[in-house]
């Protein structure tokens, strides 16, 4: 929950308009002094945005300060409402990013001036990662440029770091139970899977006190532990549900088939008659794969109640397929930022780089190609992602539609994370400049036979016609392909009236963007190319007040008649 303290009309005016916004994300304080307003939300909340100065907030959170690890975030903007100002816990209370999102909201300047950020380097508490160590003299180092290595016992995809093979400070990335030195930080990414077994009433200090004792004895850190996994008989047993709640975890469940189909080293009869299946704490720790690092173990109660095994699961690389929108700036989503700052590899179309490049972390690796090579970066990327990196996969609108995510899906297996992040598409850019187009079933189809014969292409375009789409119509016309969009056209004109409206859009978004709205018959194929779409629209689809407007309903056929 973000708390919202204001002092002054200028200052509840700003308050209230991020409350409307968040609704559910904020509590204004109000209808008490300002010191006591700060103290109840310094305590009650996990986010801080006061609307005071930011001498005043000094002083007022002061003496509620603890450690940066627990403290709340604490974010001010001024009675202007012009700055955003990242005051406390920029990092571990996110801070930072709340000063950029009530900036984005309100029209604020975001002010952050933690170093990390500043120099647009990854803070190593910021990787969503637990970290211990002396992570701000590594941190230091990073930034002053020392040689900085990275030792990585496990393979995990990490953000674009300037590190070395060798170097005085080092970042380790390990879920070993080690103690960091005097110049290191370590990270623990959730490699460990601790599958668990528990008699009816097992109590959560059998449970916990079982996998804390496997775990240290096999020197593996508790906080890399990514979930408990047990059989679905046992979702609800209350001492395992306790146990991941203590731990910070999830708890994942598979049906005794499931679980009867896992080859185990220790498998017992006892578990087969009470749950249908020889293992429980093996098979669900080695279900998804991976190397068993402790069989089965029994807790020490007379009977046993509980049992565990733990398995690292094989390190996974990261794929996300990013759409960066149409091309104008303000268009590219933050989702489609978050992904571009966290990848370590990028893969792109040249023109498409060039158009983010000034985002992207330094350190990142960029594999850039031109036109015709789409598979080929499809299969980089994947075989980037395979051996443990973030990648970023980048397209233009949204990446599944005529974009990346078809040819990098065909290639990936599920040995790796694949994440897509939808942007702005096109169509839906160049209906925003025409009016509302597409207010009612419509459909996008390429003429480019590149990849599709024509005979598909036209039997789609004579389906649309007869079905009353509107038609935005990708790739419309080229130097080499210039008969396709007359074509097309004439298979619509034998269903739709010449008078039907149509927008020609080109560049959409982009800084020399061109619209015009024309009629069915009036469109000149001559004036299109391939940075142009070109949508015609559907029997009800009218021109008003110069926009191009297809209704939600056919009410105005039905007056027309």
């Amino acid at each position: 929950m973000i708390g919202l303290i204001s002092a002054t009309a200028a200052g509840a005016a700003a308050r209230d308009r991020l409350a409307a916004a968040w609704p559910d994300r904020t509590r204004v304080y109000r209808g008490r002094p300002v010191p006591d307003a700060v103290r109840a939300a310094f305590a009650e909340c996990e986010q801080l945005v006061c609307f005071l100065a930011t001498g005043a907030v000094v002083r007022l959170v002061a003496p509620l300060l603890g450690d940066k690890a627990g403290d709340p975030g604490v974010v001010c903007v001024d009675e202007g409402g012009r700055f955003a100002v990242s005051l406390v816990g920029g990092h571990g209370g996110g801070a930072n990013e709340l000063a950029r999102a009530v900036g984005e909201m309100l029209g604020a300047e975001p002010v952050v001036t933690t170093a990390t950020d500043a120099v647009h380097l990854p803070g190593l508490d910021t990787l969503g990662l637990p970290v211990e160590g002396n992570v701000a003299a590594v941190s230091r180092a990073l930034l002053d440029g020392e040689a900085v290595a990275l030792r990585a016992e496990v393979r995990w995809p990490l953000p674009p770091l300037p590190v070395a093979e060798e170097g005085a400070y080092t970042v380790r990335v390990t879920d070993r139970l080690v103690a960091p030195g005097e110049r290191e930080a370590v990270l623990r990414p959730p490699t460990l899977v601790v599958g668990v077994g528990a008699s009816k009433g097992a109590s959560v200090e059998e449970v916990l006190g079982l996998i804390e004792e496997a775990l240290r004895e096999a020197g593996l850190s508790a906080a890399s532990v990514a979930e408990l996994a047990t059989v679905d008989a046992k979702a609800d047993e209350p001492g395992i549900v306790a146990a991941a709640r203590r731990l910070g975890v999830p708890v994942v469940t598979y049906s005794a088939g499931e679980l009867a189909r896992v080859e185990v080293p220790n498998p017992s009869g006892a578990p087969l008659a009470a749950v249908g299946t020889p293992s429980v704490a093996e098979a669900a720790a080695l279900v998804n794969g991976g190397e068993l690092l402790v069989p089965k173990r029994k807790s020490a109660g007379r009977p046993a109640t509980a049992t565990c095994a733990v398995v690292r699961r094989p390190g996974r690389g990261r794929l996300a397929v990013v759409g960066l929108g149409p091309g104008a700036r303000d268009l590219l989503t933050p989702r489609a930022r978050a992904e571009l700052r966290r990848a370590s590899v990028l893969v792109g179309l040249d023109q498409y780089v060039d158009q983010i490049r000034d985002l992207l972390r330094p350190g990142t690796r960029v594999l850039e190609s031109g036109l015709g090579a789409e598979e080929e970066r499809a299969r980089t990327a994947v075989a980037e992602a395979r051996r443990g990196r973030a990648v970023a996969l980048i397209g233009s609108g949204d990446a599944g539609v005529y974009a990346m995510a078809s040819p990098a899906l065909a290639e990936a297996s599920d040995d790796i994370d694949v994440v897509g992040v939808p942007g702005v598409t096109a169509a839906l850019a160049a209906g925003a400049l025409l009016g509302a187009p597409l207010g009612h079933d419509h459909v996008s189809i390429s003429l480019s036979d590149l990849h599709t014969p024509w005979e598909v292409i036209e039997r789609r375009v004579r389906a649309a016609a007869e079905a009353d789409l509107v038609v935005t119509f990708y790739n419309p016309r080229s130097r080499g392909r210039d008969w396709q969009l007359p074509k097309a056209l004439a298979i619509l004109a034998e269903h739709r009236e010449p008078e039907t409206p149509a927008g020609v859009v080109r560049n959409a978004s982009r800084p020399d963007e061109s619209s015009r709205l024309t009629t069915l018959a009036a469109l000149d194929p001559a004036t299109v190319d391939m940075m142009t779409v070109v949508t015609v629209g559907n029997t009800a689809t009218r021109e008003i007040a110069g926009r191009m407007v297809t209704p939600r309903g056919y009410r105005w056929q039905e007056e027309a008649r």
